[in-house]
């Protein structure tokens, strides 16, 4: 399970968060609809309805709606958003909605338009921590030899999302977790200026 901060959520949003929380986004490739309780409670949600207070930052209070989406594989929804965005956070979950999608070269394209993410530092340091626990493995260690590679990582989803009981399965949800956690709450964070 995922730590998320909920300090500048609305009651919708951590609502949201708190739906089916111990199945949520633990598939590298959903094949099903997502969620439709959260679908639902999504339904007609605006980006300003995100936070407790009114946004300073608009576009990033709308990826926090798509990060939402994508929490519950609701990837038509989330894609629906991060395709309006005109931001490296938008470029980011575009990038991880077509990796979630199986849809391999587009979300390289789009990880290309985000490689300057601010977030990205944080992710390589502590992807290392996650990763440390595993056996050595060269396309493993291709994932934070020079910084966090985002393309290294969708090769490892590419390689094992079929295969669930490869170690690597494990390895690619977990790290897959640690990015939404630390994109959602960048997200956050500049949505409501703190």
């Amino acid at each position: 399970m995922l730590t998320v901060s909920l300090d500048h959520l609305s009651p919708l949003a951590r609502s949201v968060l708190k739906m089916n929380v111990t199945d949520a986004y633990t598939t590298l490739v959903p094949t099903g609809s997502g969620n439709t309780e959260a679908r639902d409670a999504l339904s007609g949600a605006t980006p300003a309805q995100m936070l407790s207070s009114a946004p300073v930052n608009g576009d990033e209070a709308a990826a926090i709606l798509s990060g939402l989406y994508l929490w519950h594989d609701l990837l038509d929804e989330s894609h629906k958003v991060s395709q309006s965005l005109n931001t490296t956070s938008g470029s980011m979950w575009h990038a991880i909605m077509h990796r979630r999608e199986g849809d391999f070269s587009n979300s390289k394209y789009w990880y290309a338009r985000c490689e300057n993410h601010p977030l990205l530092p944080t992710l390589a340091a502590q992807a290392n921590e996650v990763i440390n626990p595993f056996p050595a493995d060269v396309q493993v260690l291709k994932l934070t030899h020079n910084g966090w590679d985002s393309d290294a990582f969708v090769d490892l989803v590419q390689r094992v999302h079929k295969t669930p009981d490869d170690p690597r399965y494990k390895l690619a949800v977990a790290l897959q977790q640690l990015e939404w956690r630390l994109l959602f709450d960048h997200c956050t964070r500049a949505a409501s200026g703190k």
